[in-house]
């Protein structure tokens, strides 16, 4: 069981940054692949990267890798998402996601979800 809050969306200038946070509880974090997920508006639930149990692998979307970088910290119960050089494309409600299925982009590869946090950024 696991619960998940994302925070650190916001407005942001194009070529800026912003990180955003997902806090989870519930006493299996560790043993959860966690994943990032971004829906723009009138588009569909789109995979942005993915971080193993352990950490050591990461996966990302073509789109946005060599930009954003996903990490998390299992004693804090905390999966990041760094975002640099953010482009107007990158403007979408993002999602945490937690689940078994590290090697998935897809969303039903992931079990629990956030309510998301929302990321607009300007021309």
């Amino acid at each position: 069981q696991v619960q998940l809050v994302e925070s650190g969306g916001g407005l942001v200038q194009a070529g800026g940054s912003l990180r955003l946070s997902c806090a989870a509880s519930g006493r299996t974090f560790s043993s959860y692949a966690l994943a990032w997920f971004r829906q723009g508006s009138g588009k569909e639930r789109e995979f942005a990267a993915a971080i193993s149990w352990s950490g050591d692998n990461t996966r990302y979307a073509d789109s946005v890798k060599g930009r954003f970088t996903i990490s998390r910290d299992n004693a804090k119960n905390t999966v990041y998402l760094q975002m640099n050089s953010l482009k107007p494309d990158d403007a979408a409600v993002y999602y945490c996601a937690a689940g078994r299925s590290f090697y998935s982009v897809r969303p039903s590869g992931y079990d629990y979800w956030g309510q998301g946090t929302q990321v607009t950024v300007s021309s």
